[in-house]
């Protein structure tokens, strides 16, 4: 099998070299390592790599190809190498530097950076690199431990284990059943094999397994071991894994549900670049397996593919039941269930998510959009506040609304900002029906609400805020939520919702014992970032709501007393 290739660009002949002897040395028995400084050799191998189904890990390219087509050919045609762009040292005192990288990252051309080496050996510079080939070893499930799917086709039964497996952060690897790698494994399983079949990576082969197979091999445990725990965590998104991680670290009995698998929302991030403390960005799949790793080793318990159906008060606890009729009991409940944005259903532009087309609103990528052409897709306060935002820096700013008008659905205040902003305008009655570019975003098709005529325009990023969907419609109604299904807490509660004498506390929806963090609540700030903080929050919370619970003023008892009428 050709192994895998690194390529590095750059036009300075002493700073390639260098880069050159470091990768060999390090890296050259299991990748091979393609130096140049013609743009344009690089261009043609680029083109014959792709041609020849050669895999490309890493694509290190100098400044100087910035600007030129490389960059973009390179995630056109090698969509899953990491684009690194090679930066000269001094580039935190160089403003064109880091106005570059920042352009560059915010429109999704380029991974992240790394400062050329500066000597041998340079460990600044390989773990840079190493980092990049981890994350695009996962990508390509080239990592120990993985699960081999074997099928007759991608559709079907196939896809719902890949999507098992995907959900629940297990690495995995499809074959179809014609493929060499099928046939032998197919042959390992023996003949007459029904299809599809897993082989796990101790040689433990299941063939056409059931759900209850497939959740154990992803890795939740056939026996829970104990129906009473002291907090269940409904969400294994961000928050719900922040709220494992502290309520187990700190001696609680923990257990995670989730009907899916962990991370939530933030598994379709490539690339989280705003959170702290992790400089070159990390993908969001990473960030939850990382945490998912550390919640179990503190000892939380997790189950995936099981929905919650029913949450109800029992007295001194809280029911649970799942959809396969088990029931569990919690002194707490954590409610993570998170949001779904809502996605534009244009197939092109879901292509270059992260490389130009955006969900939700700004934060990182607003500064390096300077002398841009910028769209924004929504009505709503949010889109106008984006809108605003990102006009401090694009050279203009286009709102996209599908009603007549902004006035209908945007404050009033928003209405005469936008207005008032000279670089943004507001196309109504409008909706996009296509886009695309090579490796990124370069252009969209729009059309009127009757699809009858259509124009294309040119963009550089498409920000999409149309709203988000919160998975709370199976809770009951003594759960309050607003007019959208996000969950109510604390203050918002205080207008008659909230059943007892005493003030809720942070975090706690209309039903007492539960809290909620993340997404599904109502006005949070829809970052990982925060919904990791509200998980933590929640977790510290849980020791006050305990600690009632072993007295007579226990916010069950309370409630179950108020309910009673004593």
């Amino acid at each position: 099998m050709a192994l895998p290739v690194i390529i590095a660009v750059e036009e300075d002949e002493v700073a390639l070299l260098e880069v050159q002897a470091q990768l060999t040395q390090r890296y050259g028995r299991d990748y091979d390592v393609l130096s140049f400084r013609d743009p344009d050799e690089a261009l043609a191998a680029v083109s014959g790599l792709a041609d020849a189904r050669a895999d490309v890990a890493l694509a290190l390219l100098g400044p100087a190809e910035s600007g030129g087509r490389l960059l973009d050919r390179v995630r056109a045609l090698h969509p899953q190498a990491k684009r690194v762009l090679l930066s000269p040292a001094d580039r935190r005192s160089n403003p064109a530097t880091a106005e570059l990288i920042r352009g560059l990252i915010a429109l999704g051309r380029i991974d992240h950076y790394v400062s050329l080496p500066t000597g041998s050996p340079d460990e600044v510079f390989h773990e840079a690199v190493s980092s990049f080939l981890l994350e695009w070893a996962r990508d390509r499930r080239r990592v120990p431990h993985t699960v081999h799917i074997v099928g007759e086709e991608w559709s079907g039964r196939s896809y719902e284990l890949r999507s098992v497996f995907e959900r629940c952060a297990a690495p995995h690897a499809f074959w179809l059943a014609d493929s060499e790698k099928g046939r032998e494994l197919i042959a390992k399983a023996g003949p007459g094999a029904p299809l599809p079949l897993l082989m796990l990576p101790d040689g433990t082969v299941l063939c056409d397994p059931s759900d209850a197979e497939i959740a154990a091999a992803a890795g939740a445990p056939p026996d829970l071991g104990a129906d009473r725990f002291d907090v269940v965590i409904i969400g294994a998104g961000p928050a719900g894994l922040s709220a494992a991680v502290y309520s187990a670290s700190e001696g609680l009995r923990t257990l995670v549900v989730d009907e899916g698998g962990i991370g939530g929302q933030a598994r379709s991030s490539s690339l989280i670049r705003n959170y702290l403390g992790f400089a070159r960005g990390i993908s969001g799949s990473r960030l939850a397996e990382q945490a998912y790793e550390q919640a179990l080793g503190f000892g939380a318990t997790f189950v995936f593919m099981h929905r919650a159906t029913t949450l109800r008060s029992a007295g001194r606890s809280l029911e649970l039941r799942l959809a396969n009729d088990r029931v569990i009991f919690a002194r707490a409940v954590v409610l993570a269930t998170g949001a779904t944005y809502r996605r534009l259903g244009v197939e092109a532009l879901d292509d270059l998510t992260g490389a130009g087309v955006f969900y939700g609103g700004p934060g990182s990528e607003a500064p390096g959009l300077r002398g841009k052409d910028v769209y924004v897709v929504g009505g709503g306060n949010s889109a106008g506040q984006a809108a605003l935002h990102l006009a401090k820096y694009a050279r203009s700013v286009t709102l996209l609304v599908r009603a007549r008008d902004i006035a209908s659905s945007m404050s009033h205040y928003l209405v005469e900002a936008v207005e008032a902003a000279p670089n943004v305008h507001v196309r109504p009655g409008t909706v996009i029906v296509g886009g695309g570019g090579d490796g990124r975003l370069e252009h969209l098709v729009l059309s009127d609400n009757d699809l009858e005529r259509h124009s294309v325009v040119p963009a550089d990023a498409l920000f999409v805020l149309i709203g988000a969907r919160p998975h709370t419609e199976w809770l009951p109604p003594e759960v309050a939520r607003d007019e959208h299904g996000f969950l109510l807490t604390d203050d918002d509660l205080l207008d008659g919702t909230w059943p007892l004498d005493r003030r809720p506390l942070p975090l706690e929806t209309s039903m007492p014992g539960v809290l909620a963090a993340g997404d599904a609540r109502h006005g949070s700030v829809k970052r990982v970032a925060s919904a990791v903080g509200e998980g933590a929050v929640a977790a510290r919370l849980l020791h006050t709501l305990l600690a009632d619970d072993r007295t007579a003023e226990s916010p069950l008892t309370a409630l179950a007393a108020s309910a009673a009428g004593t």
